[in-house]
Formats: structure tokens, sequence, C-alpha cells
């Protein structure tokens, strides 16, 4: 007997689902498992913040021109959706939900492209509100005319959550208090009015059971909820795009919400007022989104104080200013987007541990970040237009011993200065020690300075440099003179065949043999001695400088003796001189005595390249051997000499 009821309920019941199908663009779906996840989208306890519209779900359509009434039996579905509901059809929608009364398994009802009256709408949110269903859900509601007063009964809900996108009213003249207060007054936990152009709502009436409010992409302002004290139970409050200016109001709009948690005021046009201006936030508020507004710097001077998590995307800060932000519970910041130009400290966020500082403009970050941050565990610092100089190697260094701190590592950290490293990933750039060190740039400069100027020093003493200066000095300035005294005789006439360079200790050769061998007989020699044919009044040099420019050739007797003497030198530096800028062969050396290598001093350099390149006539001890060293000398300086009779080296005929 059971068993035949049991099948003659199924079979009524299959009739009535049947009858459903009829209606003019209704979809039904049996969904279960997706209508738990949407009916826990708003958990008893409130713990969702964000809870997010509910979903259209769909499975098959029928249509059917057929026009009768009919009566619910029982109705197992637990998610309907309705569209294309218009003032000819609503009256068989509102007959359609009055039978889903409290108890029905039905608690997710969306309704699309819906174009009505006032009253109409009025009296489908009224069915709603005394019936099973939980989540309403109204997409592009148009509301054609005849806005006025609604006395709405609120009482003896199952509503949780109601959500109304793209509302469009086409009645221009009714008061907007009659229709803001129905959403004002309305006894749910959440309300999302999103996408409608509003530009106000009422503070409820009366304490409201508000925990969750989305108003997305409106018109509202700073007015909304000032000196409003009604919703104390209010914990999510998005405000994103709308036309909120002021932050210090939008910080007294919270300040009586006593449970705000989490407010977005994302994609606003918010300014910080001036510096005198206090803000007053309510002390709950531990999750604020800023983002993509207009604020500056002054910002950290109006924020809440228990703050946990706050978006700065996409303002126009530039720098954070140290001791202006006391924020001792932040953990979460967000500055990508902005102008800042370095890294900011941490004197103001003792508990940070996520920075995002992406996009901003700096240039080479401060290294010292983690330890002045040591809670830290992630930082974004990428898409900076970083200059790889030596100051950013520092910052190189750093990522190395923060253990994977920074987010987005390597990709993310690329060169944007200078031009000819634009592109490399801050990972591959590197510079020595040296080149960024300027205490050891410095100290090794100096040290190679320092060992410079003592080789200089050690080769100027070592090869007497500045007596060659000095006498190169001097022997410019004898030709100056001589072509501003006698210009006429720049062009130096022979006066003697050969002028002698010995030393005053060989004096006594000199004259006993040199002298007299070579001046004696017909055709004599004539030579210039210092003693006779050095004129009075003329300096040492000047003298010996004239003599051997007017003698054909000049000799040199060497001897230990030669070596020592100052004058000598002088003598033989000029004599070589004269080889080389007259490219002559004038330079006879008369080694008297032998003279070892080993006395010569290393200043008379010239002395021994002459003595190792140059054939020198060697004074025989034999006296047999003597004529044919005097025939070999006056061999050397045979020449006929246009004016043999000077006697001085100065003068002529």
């Amino acid at each position: 007997m059971s068993e035949n009821m049991r099948s003659l309920r199924n079979f009524f019941l299959y009739k009535c689902l049947f009858a459903l199908t009829f209606w003019n663009h209704i979809s039904l779906s049996v969904e279960n498992e997706l209508f738990t996840s949407v009916s826990n989208g708003l958990p008893e306890d409130g713990s969702d913040k964000k809870m997010k519209s509910l979903p259209l779900l769909y499975t098959n359509s029928y249509r059917s021109q057929a026009n009768f009434d009919w009566v619910v039996i029982e109705n197992t579905t637990e998610s309907l959706s309705l569209s294309e509901i218009t003032n000819d059809n609503v009256k068989k929608l509102v007959a359609l939900l009055s039978n889903f009364r409290q108890g029905s398994r039905l608690q997710n009802l969306t309704l699309t492209n819906v174009s009505v009256d006032w009253n109409d709408i009025m009296e489908v949110l009224q069915t709603v509100w005394h019936s099973s269903i939980e989540y309403l859900s109204i997409s592009s509601l148009t509301q054609l005319s005849d806005v006025k007063s609604y006395n709405f009964d609120y009482s003896g809900t199952s509503m949780k959550a109601f959500t109304v996108k793209k509302v469009l009213i086409t009645d221009l003249y009714f008061t907007q208090d009659d229709l803001y207060r129905i959403f004002a007054d309305m006894n749910i936990a959440a309300l999302t009015i999103a996408e409608s152009e509003m530009i106000h709502m009422l503070c409820p009436s009366s304490d409201s059971p508000f925990r969750y409010l989305n108003f997305l992409k409106n018109d509202l302002t700073d007015l909304l909820f000032q000196n409003c004290d009604k919703l104390i139970q209010l914990e999510t409050l998005i405000l994103q795009k709308n036309k909120f200016e002021s932050l210090s109001k939008v910080s007294f709009m919270t300040s009586r919400m006593k449970l705000l948690k989490y407010l977005d005021m994302s994609h606003n046009l918010l300014r910080n007022d001036a510096a005198d201006v206090q803000c007053r936030w309510a002390e709950s508020l531990t999750e604020l989104d800023l983002s993509s507004n207009q604020l500056m710097d002054s910002v950290f001077e109006c924020l809440p104080v228990n703050i946990k998590k706050l978006d700065l995307q996409n303002n126009q800060i530039t720098s954070v200013a140290k001791g202006v932000a006391d924020l001792k519970s932040l953990k979460e910041l967000n500055l990508a987007s902005n102008r800042l130009a370095d890294l900011p400290g941490c004197s103001g966020f003792a508990s940070l541990e996520f920075l995002n500082i992406e996009m901003n403009l700096i240039l080479t970050p401060s290294a010292d970040f983690f330890q002045s941050c040591p809670r830290v565990r992630e930082l974004q610092a990428g898409h900076n237009p970083f200059k790889c100089s030596c100051e950013l190697q520092d910052f190189i260094r750093l990522e190395r011993q923060s253990g994977g701190k920074l987010f987005g590592w390597p990709a993310a950290y690329v060169c944007e200065y200078p031009e000819d490293l634009r592109g490399t990933q801050l990972k591959d750039f590197h510079l020595t020690e040296l080149a960024c060190n300027t205490t050891l740039l410095l100290v090794t400069a100096l040290l190679l300075t320092l060992v410079l100027v003592g080789v200089v020093a050690f080769l100027c003493i070592y090869l007497d440099v500045l007596w060659y200066v000095r006498m190169t000095w001097q022997w410019t300035q004898t030709k100056r003179r001589a072509w501003h005294n006698h210009p006429e005789e720049q062009e130096s006439v022979l006066q003697f065949h050969a002028f002698i360079s010995y030393s005053e200790r060989d004096s006594l050769w000199v004259k006993n043999e040199l002298i007299p061998n070579l001046e004696k007989g017909e055709g004599g020699i004539q030579l210039c001695q210092h003693e006779r044919n050095f004129i009075p009044g003329k300096s040492i040099v000047e003298n010996i400088i004239n003599c051997i420019e007017k003698s054909y050739k000049s000799i040199f007797v060497l001897s230990p003796n030669f070596v020592q003497s100052e004058w000598c030198h002088y003598e033989l530096y000029f004599a070589h001189h004269k080889l080389f800028s007259e490219n002559s062969n004038s330079l006879i050396l008369i080694l008297l005595e032998p003279i070892s290598p080993c006395i010569i001093p290393a200043r008379y350099h010239k002395l021994k390249a002459l003595m190792a390149k140059r054939t020198y006539l060697e004074w025989p001890k034999e006296r047999s051997k003597h004529v044919l060293f005097w025939a070999n000398l006056r061999a050397a300086i045979s020449i006929n000499l246009p004016m043999a009779d000077g006697r001085r080296c100065a003068e002529t005929d």
C-alpha cells in the first residue's frame, strides 16, 4: 500500500515539474553541490567578509506560448534562474514565488533582464522576503516609473544576501529617500548595489544587521554615512570606483562602525586634506585599500593605527617620511606604481613582513633595507629603472645574503641605465672591488703615484737628469744671447783645428806633449785651450760652448782624473750635443790612462757610451810608438781653416 502511495506521489511530482517548463524563459536546476557552495557564501557567524554575487544557474530552457494558471504542489529545486521579466509576466512570477514558503528547499533566486514598474518590483521583493529564498540576485533592472514610498514589511525573512546590478531608473521626478530607504532598512547580512549610478545611500533607521556592504562602481560622494551610528555590525565595506575626494571624511565615516575590518576605497578621487585636519578611523579597521587615488606623502598622517594590510598602489607618493606614521601592527604594505626614489625604512612599521614597491622611480635601492626591516619576509622591488653602478653592487650583494626574499628575482630586476647596459639583468652586472671602493681606489692611486714619483726621483738622481736639464738650459740661453748680439755671425766660422778638454791634473802632459807636438812645424795645428783662448768676462759655460763651436774637432784627454772633473763633463756634454745637432764626426778621444768602467759615475752614461761605440787613441807608454800616435792624431784633425790666425774663441778677423 505504501509502495503505491510513493509511486503516485512521484507521478504527481514529475507532472508538476513538466508543467513548469512551459513558463516563458524559465530555467530550473537542481545542483545540490553547487548550491551548497553558494549558500555557504555567508556563514552564520559572518566570518566571510568578501561575499561575491550569486551566479546565474542555467540548465535547460523551454519556451511555450501557453497561458494558463498552475499551482506548485511540491518544490524540490534549490536554485532558480529567471530571465526577461516584464510587466506582462511579473504577476505570474509573484504567483510562482508565493508558493515557495519558508521551509521550502528553494534558497537561491536569480533574475536577469528585469523591466517592471516600481510597485511590481516591490511586490516581487516583498514576496521573496517572506519566502524560503536566502540569496537573491537581480541583474539589469530597469525601473520604468512611479517610484514612491512603499511600506515594506521586513519581518520574518529568511533572506541573508541581496545583490542588484545595473539598475536604471527611468522616472525623472521622485523622492530619492523613498528609493534609498527600501535598501537602507533591509534586515539582511549582505547588500550589494553595483554599477547603478547611485549617488547616495541613507543611514539605516535602526541598528542594522548589515555585515557586508558593496556599492561598487556608483556615484557616491563624501556625504555617504556621515554621522551614521547604525552600522554597528558592519565588517566589510566596498566603495570602489565612486567619487570620494576627502580621506579625512572617509575616516570620520568609519569612526562609528565599531566592527569594521575591511574597507575598499580604491579607484576614487581621494586626496589628503590639510595637515591640521585630523583623521579618526574605526579602531577595528585592519585592512584598507586606497589604491588608484590621488594621495601624496601626507597620507601617512591619516591612517588607521591598527591597520595590518595597507594598499597604496598607484598614487602620487614620493617618499615615506620617518617618524610620521607609527603603524606598529602593519604587516603588508603595497606602494607599487608610485614615485618613490628609494626603499622606505621601517622606523614606523615595526611589524612589516611584506612590501611591494614595484614600478617606482628607484635607481639605486638602499642596501641596509633588511637591516632596518628585520621582519620583512618578502620584498617586491622589480620593474624599477635601476641604474647599474657601484651603488647598486651592495643591493645585488644583499640579494645573495637575503635568502630569496626578493620576489621576482632575477627576471624583474633589469638595468635601465646606462644605455649600454639597458636590458642586462642585475644578476649579470659585475664591477671590480677596486672600481667601486673609493677608499681603496684612492689608496691605490696614491701608492702608484708615490711609486712613480720615487722611480722618477731615483732616475733623476742616478742619471743626473737635473744636471742635464740645467746644461741644456744654459746652452739654449747662450745660443739665444748669441743670436741677439751677433745675428750676422750665426753661421759659425771655424778658427781652430781642435778644442782640447782635459783635467787640470793632466795639464802637464797636455802642455809638454800634446800642444808642442801638434802646433810645431809648418802647417801647425791651431788648438783652442781654455787657459789662453777663453774670453775674460764671459761665463765658463759660454766660453766652452763658443770654443767647441769654433773648433773643427774636440779632443778629450781621458783619464781617471777626467772622470772626476765636473768641467770636463760639461765640455763632453756640449761637444756631444754638437755631434748630434750638426751630425758631424767631431770627437777625438785620447785615452791617457786606462779607465775602469766601475769608477765612471752613473751620470756619465754618455762617456760610457762613447767609449763603448767610438774608436779612441791610446797614449803608448813606449817612446818608439809616439811618432805613429802623433801622425794618427794629426791625420784625424787635418783640415784647412778659412781663418787660421784667430787667437780667442769669440774673435774673428
